[in-house]
């Protein structure tokens, strides 16, 4: 279709303001089935085309033009913004594996014709001339040429390649042109992010390599309303403790361990820096900067209040700094990381606006090898036992355990996210005095003595924080998911329900339309089984077996499982895992387990055989362990312990130790950790517990306190 068809509406140099942002209602349903993610789950997100099946959707899920349509419906004819991130260059992001690509280092001809040409022909659609159309175009790779390409410290062979067979410099500039040809479509490219380019020797060989890019395969620096910094990263926002220009004791913040001679330790800082640069290279001088603030809040209880001491540079810088990771390369799924200032049009001077282009609760990649068909490969970095390499300066990943396929939905990282947001959820420094609209379709199903409602979430300006569940006018319970059951209630009767929307400034909605519904006659019973669990695994030691499952359904509830051992109930559990101990070593085990519902119907079995490990007998020698403060910033701290096997070797190890002040350990690597007020307790991972006779080995770990913060002594035992 030919883009001059298209009646755009009238260009404006930042289209973020005066309009309406896209909620994805795809991820908006997922942020809403989370425990509190109603308080963000109305805020708008980028849609990604990372790979070609995107574009017509993927497992029955929304394709670009289903998200176009849905954003027309959203706009209801106002000026309105759809997000749309276009990254699937050939030999994608060649510093990383969890973000790799489907398209080979040569398949140039592919890009275009299959991904960026179907796109562009979707975009220029006149049924979508009336949007703004924002695009974030190839995240990550063109700052790649820079450090990780041409003889760097930090080179790789897959960037070298892009380098030299300039993919990615005709690439972008094949998107930039075919998409800058649409009036109505706004081009944003990424700019990496201050901890990756922010000194002298990066920032202006970027904005050369992004101009080079910009002026290819036919496009103009036209082509480019802006840049986007921080994509689907976890810089903060501001720094407000400390700034390039203070000193300690004569030592300049530049030369702390985090700054490490960096021109920027912001995004905000760096991003006008960026812009001011980026025009002065030749870039227009209308463009505007993007922020991506979907996971940069470093919220929550270890959010420094004020300064670091001035006892050296590195404890001042770290104990103010409001980014908590370890290093700023890290950039996987990070522990402690929380979601960043709400998405706003034009914040700052020079800023357009903040958006959250990486939806949050989406993974950055997987913490462990997952074989798929998207081209996704696995990267230590997303491994949370990592120890580094030259890109973060050989730190620890930060990364949190447990985490799937980069895009797939992380249910943990999503609650760390909420957990630590800052602004805090229902915050924002302004009185919040607009009610949620109120919930629509309630329905409902009853049994003789119980009525489950499931009703339309609402929305509200800031956020839904949760809904009140009224019988007959009289309030009867709250909940932050949209359904409710009613128990306890009387056969044959009919009860009249409505419920209310309310979010955290209190404001509460109108009532939803009252529903009237009768419970059944007495004596119905339910005699539906639940579905058996499934994907029954087990884990062991030589005493021990830890058995996981996938949920049951049921048509009324599913209230709990049972375990059996060789046929024999061991136990019950509500939740879907269960550890049977007291076993012998060497020995196989057949276990079955069975979902139950309040009637008392049992689901089919499902069983899986389990064999305990090789016994040990205690060594002789055992182990000692040491403690080291790492960094201490006046709140908290990292520690390191070193484990020393005998002259015996051992095959695991145990460390235990009992603080003297308040001292709690946030997060841990290479062992399992338990705390009980000030006893810790720790055990070797399952890859570090054998240590050679004389040989060590080690864990480390993050922890906060307030007070003293007093080295404690540690008992180290061990098997062999």
């Amino acid at each position: 279709m030919s883009t001059t068809a298209a009646h755009a509406a009238t260009r404006v140099d930042n289209p973020f303001v005066g309009a309406g942002v896209y909620v994805n209602p795809e991820w908006s349903a997922k942020a809403a089935a989370e425990p509190g993610g109603s308080a963000v789950s109305n805020q708008p997100t980028a849609v990604w085309m990372d790979r070609i099946a995107a574009i017509n959707g993927v497992n029955g899920g929304m394709g670009l033009r289903d998200h176009l349509n849905a954003a027309v419906q959203q706009a209801a004819g106002k000026p309105y913004v759809f997000q749309v991130v276009i990254y699937d260059l050939p030999g994608r992001d060649c510093a990383a594996l969890a973000s790799n690509g489907e398209l080979g280092p040569t398949d140039l001809p592919r890009y275009k014709s299959e991904f960026i040409d179907p796109i562009a022909a979707i975009l220029a659609d006149p049924a979508y001339a009336n949007l703004r159309i924002v695009t974030t175009v190839e995240i990550d790779s063109l700052p790649n040429l820079v450090t990780n390409a041409g003889g760097t410290a930090t080179a790789t062979a897959n960037c070298d390649v892009m380098k030299a067979n300039g993919n990615y410099i005709n690439g972008v500039g094949y998107a930039l042109a075919k998409l800058g040809a649409i009036p109505n479509v706004y081009n944003y490219v990424d700019a990496g992010h201050h901890g990756w380019l922010g000194w002298d020797s990066n920032l202006q060989p970027a904005i050369d390599t992004i101009k080079q890019a910009a002026t290819a395969s036919g496009s103009t620096v036209n082509n480019v309303q802006g840049f986007i910094v921080n994509t689907a990263n976890y810089s903060a926002l501001h720094e407000t403790n400390f700034t390039v220009g203070d000193s300690v004791n004569g030592t300049s913040v530049r030369q702390s361990k985090w700054v490490d001679w960096n021109q920027y330790v912001d995004e905000a800082s760096y991003a006008k820096a960026w812009r001011t640069k980026a025009i002065a290279s030749g870039f227009n001088s209308n463009i505007g900067m993007l922020i991506d603030t979907s996971r940069n809040g470093w919220g929550g209880a270890n959010r420094p209040t004020g300064p670091g001491p001035k006892t050296s540079v590195d404890a001042y810088v770290d104990g103010g700094r409001i980014d908590r990771r370890f290093q700023t390369g890290n950039w996987c799924n990070q522990s402690g990381a929380g979601l960043g200032e709400r998405p706003k049009a034009a914040p700052e001077d020079g800023i357009a606006a903040y958006v959250w282009v990486k939806p949050p609760g989406e993974s950055d990649g997987a913490s462990q090898a997952i074989a798929n068909d998207e081209g996704k490969g696995f990267d230590r970095m997303c491994d949370p036992t990592y120890t580094g390499n030259p890109r973060n300066n050989n730190n620890m990943s930060g990364a949190l355990p447990n985490a799937p396929l980069a895009g797939a939905w992380f249910s943990a990282q999503f609650q760390e996210l909420l957990k630590n947001a800052y602004p805090a959820l229902g915050t924002g420094g302004t009185t919040d005095t607009t009610a949620p609209t109120a919930p629509t379709g309630l329905a409902a199903t009853s049994t003789s003595s119980s009525v489950a409602l499931t009703w339309t979430a609402s929305t509200d300006n800031v956020g839904v924080t949760g809904y009140d569940v009224y019988r007959g006018g009289t309030l009867i319970g709250s909940t932050n998911s949209t359904s409710f059951s009613d128990t306890g209630l009387t056969a044959s009767t009919a009860y009249s329900y409505t419920v209310k929307a309310k979010d955290a400034a209190g404001n509460v909605s109108a009532a939803s339309a009252a529903l009237s519904v009768t419970t059944s006659a007495g004596g119905t019973t339910d005699t539906t089984a639940p579905t058996a669990p499934t994907n029954l695994a087990a884990t062991t030691t030589s005493s021990s077996a830890s058995l996981t499952w996938g949920a049951s359904t049921d048509n009324v509830g599913v209230t709990g499982y049972n375990v059996y051992r060789g046929g024999t109930l061991i136990g019950s559990t509500t939740s879907t895992s269960y550890t049977d101990s007291g076993l012998s070593a060497s020995t196989a085990y057949s276990y079955t387990v069975k979902a139950k519902d309040a009637a008392g119907n049992l689901s089919a079995a499902a069983a899986v055989t389990a064999t305990t490990q090789a016994g040990t007998g205690t060594g002789s020698a055992g182990c000692t362990a040491t403690y080291k403060v790492s960094s201490d910033w006046g709140a908290g701290f990292n520690a390191d312990v070193t484990v020393t096997a005998g002259n015996t070797a051992i095959k695991s190890w145990k460390v235990t130790w009992t603080y003297a002040g308040n001292q709690q350990v946030t997060n841990l690597w290479n062992g399992t950790v338990s705390q009980s007020g000030q006893s810790v307790t720790v055990n070797n991972a399952g890859y570090n517990g054998a240590v050679a006779a004389n040989g060590t080995t080690s864990f480390g770990f993050g922890g906060s306190y307030s007070g003293s913060n007093a080295v404690p002594t540690l008992t180290c035992t061990a098997t062999s």
